[in-house]
Formats: C-alpha cells, sequence, structure tokens
C-alpha cells in the first residue's frame, strides 16, 4: 500500500519542471524548466498529471500557476518521443494534458513568448490564461504532417469557433498574445513586463472566494459544456441550493451583512 502523502511527493526532484508549494498565500507553482524553449519530453506528461493530482490533494494549496523559466513557455513536445512512444502510449496523452481541467482547484496558466503544441493544449486545459505581448500560440502539427493530439483542436473550437480553429490548426497559423484575447481564449494581454504582476494579483483575487464555492464553479461550468441550456440550468439550480446549507454561504452573508471581509473555510 502506497502511503505516500501528497507533500512528500512533491519534494521529490522532478525532470524538466520544478514545483514550488507557498502554503503561507496558498499557492503553488509549476516552472517548466528546460529553457530556452522548455521542450515537453514523453514522459514528463505523465508526471506533470501526477503532480497536478497531488497539488488538488494538498490542504495547503488554494491556486496551482503554471509558469516556465525564460522568454518562452514552450515551443511544444520533444518530437523524437513520438516516434518512439507505441500508439497505445500516445492514444493516452490527452488524458495527461487534461489533468489542469481536472484539477478541483483554480489553474493559472502564464504565457510568454512561444507557446506552441502540447505548452498550448496544457495552457488550453487551464481555468485562467494570462499572455503577456510576447506570447505567439501556436499548433504547429501540420509541419509534421499530423494533427494535435491532446486536446488542442477540440478545446480551441469550443472556445473560438471551427473557422479560427481551422485558421490555427490547418495552416498552423501564429496566433499573438493581443489578438488570442481578442479572440476570447486568453483573460488578459498585459506588457511583458507585467507578467507575473498580474498572475500574483489574480491568485490572491481567487484566494478571496470560497474554496467550495470556487470547486463547485469550476466542476458545474467544466461538465456544462456540453450540456443542453434546460440541463444546464437545471445543474446550476442543484449546485445552488447545495452550496446554500454550506458555512461558507453563511458566514458570506453574516460578512455581507456586518460589512467586513468574509473568511471562507471550504466547509
Amino acid at each position: 500500500m502506497n502511503t505516500t502523502t501528497p507533500e512528500q511527493f512533491l519534494d521529490n526532484e522532478f525532470d524538466g519542471f520544478t514545483v514550488e508549494v507557498d502554503t503561507a498565500r496558498e499557492r503553488a507553482d509549476i516552472i517548466l524548466g528546460r529553457p530556452p524553449y522548455n521542450v515537453i519530453a514523453m514522459s514528463q506528461r505523465e508526471t506533470l498529471r501526477q503532480v497536478f493530482e497531488a497539488l488538488d490533494a494538498h490542504p495547503g494549496v488554494r491556486v496551482i500557476v503554471l509558469r516556465a523559466q525564460g522568454e518562452h513557455f514552450s515551443s511544444g513536445g520533444d518530437i523524437k518521443g513520438f516516434l518512439e512512444a507505441s500508439p497505445e502510449h500516445v492514444s493516452k496523452l490527452a488524458w495527461n494534458v487534461a489533468a489542469p481541467e481536472r484539477c478541483t482547484k483554480p489553474v493559472i496558466s502564464a504565457n510568454r513568448g512561444y507557446t506552441f503544441g502540447v505548452g498550448f493544449e496544457l495552457s488550453l486545459a487551464c481555468d485562467f490564461r494570462i499572455a503577456s505581448e510576447t506570447t505567439r500560440y501556436a499548433l504547429p502539427e501540420q509541419n509534421l504532417g499530423q494533427i494535435p493530439g491532446s486536446g488542442g483542436s477540440a478545446r480551441l473550437q469550443k472556445m473560438i469557433g471551427i473557422a479560427r480553429t481551422k485558421h490555427m490548426v490547418m495552416r498552423a497559423k501564429r496566433v499573438t498574445g493581443q489578438q488570442a484575447y481578442d479572440w476570447g481564449f486568453v483573460t488578459e494581454c498585459v506588457p511583458d513586463a507585467e507578467l507575473e504582476s498580474t498572475v500574483d494579483a489574480l491568485v490572491d483575487e481567487l484566494r478571496r472566494f470560497s474554496p467550495l464555492a470556487q470547486r463547485t464553479a469550476k466542476k458545474l461550468i467544466n461538465d456544462n459544456e456540453d450540456a443542453p441550456l434546460k440541463v444546464a440550468i437545471e445543474m446550476e439550480g442543484h449546485c445552488y441550493s447545495r452550496l446554500r446549507s454550506s458555512a461558507d454561504f453563511k458566514e458570506g452573508v453574516e460578512a455581507f451583512h456586518g460589512k467586513r471581509p468574509a473568511v471562507f473555510r471550504g466547509e
């Protein structure tokens, strides 16, 4: 029986990235670390999944940030690794890349420079994408005689529609951070020097809210992505009803009437 705690697992050294946990700020950072281009190795995807799951279970973490060393987020995956991996292994890559989406806690992706291939797909699986003006998003797989294989085209089409997705996927076109913001798949686009401070501010903003309400909202929105409107509205009502009896909701109401900051405990 494996008795390793999330904290113990996260103390390991990881190939291609590092993990920083700051319990005082209730924040964890996953930092891609193969500069200058932060290429993501095939084996790294499975380990990243395990790290997201460990951080999800970590009691001292409220918000997770995915970022990178240097001037580029990631130029994508290790091309040679695709030729060496079995078809069965490759078919599971999308499950690993979807780890930020499955995580119950808010996940922010901080992008600058090249954000290509699997680096882009990982970012698309996060809840918030903050781009600097240097960011270039791309799914360049057509140049290799391939297509995105870890949810890139599928998630992008949900966000920006079929025409723009074909423009990016079938023509392997690069999109700037500002254009990504204009198209609606980026939360904010800021000057490069302001990327870290913008992410810091978002982390602190998210920490102010009820952890229970945040988890509920994330799951509800994700689950309703493909639901008919009638079903989505009904599910929203059920979730609202359950939160109605929570201690956090009681605290929020009392804090509102008392004109004081709420102290949420996730209960």
